[in-house]
């Protein structure tokens, strides 16, 4: 394995894929300092221009963009008090304090730091989980690939928003939306009300740029703001880093918390960033949490990032996309001609060693970039949201409609996001939806081919009643912490 991973490294370090996997970089950054938007709008602004290339450069594109959005969303989260994504609030609880003081850059730095160290562990973590999880992986037929997908299925839509039922039926209409078009088991064709853009389902890349990237735009264009009101960093950017070194114990601790939460499947997001705080600040003594303590900086940046190598894990090896930014990603998966499941760990390992390379460059050239561009990055900020909106509009439309160039994407586009900006408006999760419309395709394939192959007998395999049994615990497990987690954004931290 340690031959493939050099092999996997040297095919990342050909320069025409170091270029795309700088570009995703580059979209992460921004899409991090833009509050709102999220790794879920980034992967699917650079979906549709996967089209047409290899696997390994593609997922460079991605995978760069996505390792490096808990780096950029640091921004907006310390200089203006404001998550730049739903994973960097717990660091406003004390980078915006030390900003007050003058000490910006000094959190910036040590942010930057810690989630370089964090993505590099969570790196790690998903390359230690291939010869664990690889025997598990060969031994799963159609059965147990169904059972995991509705563990996907049901752990996201469970834990997605305030509420359970919502998310449950977020699922369900993205299961129905996926059914639009040519089934996959037999020759028939659903709800295409003799439509022939329709024949082949809604595509992937519409569906995700207007449910998520549409809103968004439309929110930012009407707030009107620019991203920040001052442009000057204050403080060292050599202490930041000094500081982390000093409690590398506890950034450590972080990273690990971090992959382990993020392995768990809809768990990451806005919990894995309130459960590491909490547990510095319950076990740390004589801390200042919330009021400037640069530890209330480190343990929360170091587990954002390292969260991303943990939920790759049941992504590429189980496919259980567990976030809006996962699914889109086992989207593009197909899109490449990958399948995420066993190949991943067999014929196409190469191409799963390479995604961890990228894990691992992506987030020291982006820890980099922001330190040495935060003068220019600053700058950045000050630009008024109507000048910045229309030119992603504009990137947008023409995402949505490489897809398949036919007037029905930009169609599709434009309802989709319609109907997206409502759901945000009405606090309807957008996630499940996205999820359940991922899913529904292979959900009904390996069901329709365990129940030919089978009958009912499937249901007494001991594997699917282990699996049925982990969906169980792990929901009524998911909502405990659901309620856990709001009543640590309450209170600014998790007891326990």
């Amino acid at each position: 394995m340690f031959e493939s991973a050099i092999e996997a490294l040297l095919i990342l370090l050909d320069p025409s894929r170091l270029v795309f996997m700088f570009i995703g970089i580059a979209v992460g950054l921004v899409i991090g300092l833009l509050p709102g938007l999220g790794g879920t709008v980034g992967m699917s602004i650079l979906l549709p221009f996967i089209f047409g290339m290899d696997p390994y450069t593609g997922m460079a594109l991605l995978i760069g963009m996505a390792a490096v959005v808990h780096t950029g969303d640091t921004f907006p989260s310390i200089l203006l008090g404001i998550p730049g994504t739903s994973g960097s609030q717990a660091t406003i609880m004390d980078g915006y304090p030390l900003a007050k003081k003058g000490k910006a850059a000094t959190a910036l730095s040590a942010a930057f730091f810690c989630s370089m160290i964090g993505g590099i562990i969570g790196a790690f973590t998903l390359f230690l989980a291939i010869p664990l999880a690889r025997p598990l992986v060969m031994t799963f037929g159609s059965p147990e690939l169904f059972m995991m997908a509705m563990l996907g299925l049901s752990m996201v839509g469970i834990l997605s928003g305030k509420s359970a039922l919502k998310g449950i039926v977020g699922g369900l209409l993205g299961l129905m939306l996926g059914a639009i078009g040519a089934a996959p088991a037999v020759p028939e064709y659903r709800f295409v009300f003799d439509s022939i853009y329709l024949y082949d389902g809604i595509p992937l890349a519409v569906l995700a740029l207007g449910l998520f990237a549409f809103p968004e735009m439309v929110d930012l264009l009407t707030k009107n703001n620019s991203i920040a009101q001052t442009e000057e960093l204050k403080g060292s950017w050599v202490e930041g880093i000094k500081e982390s070194i000093k409690n590398k114990w506890l950034l450590f601790r972080s990273s690990i918390l971090g992959s382990l939460v993020g392995f768990i499947p809809g768990l990451g997001g806005s919990v894995v960033d309130w459960i590491t705080y909490g547990v510095a600040k319950a076990t740390i003594r004589n801390n200042e949490f919330g009021n400037g303590d640069i530890r209330g900086v480190i343990a929360p940046e170091g587990a954002n990032n390292a969260k991303e190598g943990g939920a790759l894990i049941p992504t590429l090896l189980f496919s259980i996309p567990g976030s809006g930014t996962t699914a889109i990603l086992l989207g593009g998966l197909t899109l490449l001609g990958l399948q995420a499941g066993p190949t991943m760990v067999t014929t196409d390992l190469p191409v799963t060693l390479s995604i961890i390379w990228t894990l691992v460059l992506a987030n020291i050239f982006g820890a980099a970039a922001c330190i040495f561009l935060s003068k220019y990055i600053a700058k950045l900020c000050m630009i008024p949201a109507t000048k910045l909106v229309p030119f992603l509009l504009i990137v947008l439309v023409i995402g949505a409609y490489q897809s398949s160039r036919h007037i029905g994407d930009l169609i599709a586009f434009i309802i989709i996001g319609l109907f997206g900006w409502v759901m945000k408006r009405l606090d309807w999760p957008r996630a499940p939806f996205l999820i359940g419309f991922v899913l529904s395709i292979s959900a009904e394939r390996y069901l329709w081919i365990s129940m030919s192959r089978y009958g009912f007998e499937w249901l007494l395999r001991p594997t699917v009643i282990v699996l049925v049994v982990i969906i169980i615990a792990l929901v009524f497990g998911g909502i405990w912490l659901t309620k856990t987690s709001k009543k640590s954004q309450e209170t600014g931290g998790i007891s326990f």
